[in-house]
């Protein structure tokens, strides 16, 4: 157990612990936040028959241990890892549903010998298992488990696709076929009669429509000033990640109203590049009188940055942000331990782009079919050496392909790809597409993962589920968790608290989105606090420049993984057909920047892994 919690030392560096009890045991590294002193884990009732590792934050702690402390409970600590024992020992499994806050919990039943494994209801938290020679394993990270001796760890072919398919693994596989993640909003029960799985929440849509557009307006306003002011709680300085768009702006205009001091905003800056949002956010911070501190990140040799940042990760990650993240992490980190981000703010008010377009597509789809074979014309227009003209024939074809789908489960899964199907064919093994590929690709997902009831909502409400479910698990907040705590920052997610989720689930689509306009009640209710012209910005988000950044040493990096890493031999991609990718982008025939950049980072982890598996092994 030590070993396995020294490879996670990043994610507490300021205390350990262990507990041994017969054929059980686990410890944890702490991360100090909250009751520096008194918060030491595992911790024990005093009866000593629960102990209890915690990684997370509880953000209404204060108002459950009030509940208990009226039924004749006394504290000893101040720490939110109490509060949580303590109300399990007094309600169970009823004891997850009633915190706001995100964890990853395992409880420990001394006089039962059962254990309890729990995961916050959106996820944000990570929680891995392998079961294995009789035996479970838990961990915060994959390579934790990964130290355990006479363990196995084959690569899952499935999760292979996932990856090129969407740039990360799709919860709840791993790239491992002997590790999963506990799904979100889930505990699991282990004992010596087996294990019990349940759900504790799931998100549902109840539009409330006795509300004015007013009314909607000046309750979210509230209702952020309240998620916010909770996720503050801290014993040590909490700043704000400022990219210049509403979400995080939003936040740090929140944090604004109710810290007693200049919150520390941090911001990433790409200058010269067409993605630099360095002044946006300056000119906000200002208007807060935010204490404003700026990363210009300037170009970086691919072949540092790339395996820098993928080392971070168990698994392959091809996600943009992951960059921005883990760099204004690490800046972050040299003045504060905790961070409140935007991230949640476009599943929640409907803000993605692709959500509109797949809204388009369904319109328009008994156009397209009416069309016959006449849709069939735009395969043939001609390439020619303007990118200008072959990405808006590549965006049409997709769009058209995406029209003629079921449902916005189906275009969800399409929107959300980092490759295309046609793409991926001339890219795989011929074994392995017809494996995971292929005709009815996206109606098995879309099976996987929604059930009958889910097909009731509106196109709209379908595609708001699907990014709160899958991709923010799999993707959002994996990406921000493993950046951040990379350097033993925390980042705090006020959007994604289940009670603020439940509460936006009632608001009406027609106040989310209209036209073209996403987040529409969110810019209403910032409108006060922000400049004027800020909220009729363009969303960016974080991202790199790779056109400014990556045309000439992305490629070569790129080209050079591949080669030299062993993913050649891997046996998943055609290594011609690679190559070729790589002329056509060149050539600006096609705009393969996220295949080949996930072929990079692929390639850096599979020598990362064969590396690590080699130590292991040693």
């Amino acid at each position: 157990m030590e070993r396995m919690c020294d490879t996670i030392v990043s994610r507490g560096p300021d205390d350990s612990g262990y507990f041994v009890d017969g054929d059980f045991g686990f410890g944890m590294r702490r991360l100090s936040i909250i009751d520096i002193e008194g918060g030491h884990q595992p911790m024990f009732t005093p009866d000593g028959r629960y102990a209890i590792v915690f990684n997370g934050e509880l953000y209404n702690h204060l108002d459950v241990r009030v509940e208990l402390e009226r039924s004749g409970i006394a504290f000893r600590t101040h720490s939110d890892t109490e509060t949580l024992l303590l109300a399990f020992a007094q309600w169970g499994d009823e004891a997850w549903i009633r915190f706001e806050g995100m964890f990853a919990a395992a409880v420990w039943d001394r006089e039962a010998r059962r254990l309890t494994l729990a995961r916050d209801p959106l996820g944000i938290k990570p929680l891995y298992l392998t079961k294995q020679h009789g035996g479970i394993a838990f961990a915060s990270e994959i390579r934790a488990l990964r130290t355990l001796p006479n363990h196995e760890w084959d690569i899952d072919d499935r999760a292979v696709h996932d990856f090129f398919s969407f740039g990360h693994v799709q919860p709840t596989r791993s790239i491992f076929q002997q590790a999963q993640s506990l799904a979100a909003g889930h505990f699991l029960r282990v004992d010596a009669g087996g294990m019990e799985l349940k759900q504790y929440w799931k998100p549902r849509f109840a539009p409330n429509l006795a509300l004015s557009s007013e009314e909607w307006v000046e309750e979210t306003r509230a209702r952020v000033l309240n998620t916010v002011k909770r996720h503050m709680l801290a014993d040590v300085t909490v700043g704000s990640f400022l990219s210049g768009g509403v979400d995080s702006s939003a936040i740090t205009a929140a944090m604004s109203q109710v810290a007693q001091a200049p919150v520390k905003a941090f911001t990433i800056g790409f200058p010269s590049t067409s993605i630099d949002e360095t002044a946006e956010a300056a000119a906000i911070a200002r208007h807060l009188g935010a204490e404003h501190h700026v990363l210009p990140l300037e170009p970086i040799a691919a072949g540092d940055l790339l395996p820098m940042v993928q080392s971070s990760f168990d698994e392959p990650c091809a996600a943009t942000a992951a960059i921005p993240i883990w760099h204004l992490s690490r800046f972050a980190a040299q003045q504060v331990k905790v961070v409140l981000c935007g991230e949640g703010s476009d599943e929640v008010f409907g803000g993605y782009k692709r959500q509109r377009t797949a809204a388009l597509a369904a319109r328009l789809k008994p156009l397209i079919k009416s069309l016959g074979p006449l849709s069939k014309l735009i395969d043939e227009l001609p390439l020619n050496g303007s990118p200008w003209w072959n990405y808006r024939v590549q965006n049409v074809r997709r769009f058209r392909d995406a029209a003629l789908l079921d449902n916005s489960f189906q275009r969800f899964f399409a929107a959300t790809e980092i490759s295309a199907p046609d793409i991926r064919k001339r890219l795989y093994q011929e074994s392995f597409f017809d494996r995971f590929d292929g005709p009815g690709s996206y109606k098995r997902l879309e099976q996987e993962y929604f059930d009958e009831a889910a097909h009731q909502l509106d196109p709209l409400e379908q595609f708001m589920l699907a990014d709160l479910t899958v991709h923010m698990p799999g993707s959002l907040l994996n990406r921000l968790d493993r950046g951040s705590m990379a350097h033993s920052l925390e980042a705090r997610v006020p959007f994604l608290s289940h009670d603020f989720v439940d509460w936006s689930l009632t608001m009406p689509t027609k106040m989310k989105r209209r036209g073209g306009t996403g987040k529409l009640v969110l810019r209403e209710a910032m409108e006060p606090w922000l400049p004027t012209g800020l909220l009729s910005k363009r969303k960016r988000g974080f991202q790199i420049p790779f056109a400014e950044w990556f045309r000439g040493d992305f490629s070569r990096f790129a080209r050079e993984a591949w080669n030299d890493s062993g993913a050649r031999q891997s046996g998943y991609l055609r290594p011609e057909a690679v190559e070729q990718l790589f002329r056509e982008h060149d050539a600006s025939l096609a705009n393969h920047g996220r295949t080949l950049y996930a072929i990079a980072m692929f390639s850096c982890w599979w020598q990362q892994t064969k590396t690590e598996g080699k130590r292991a092994a040693a």
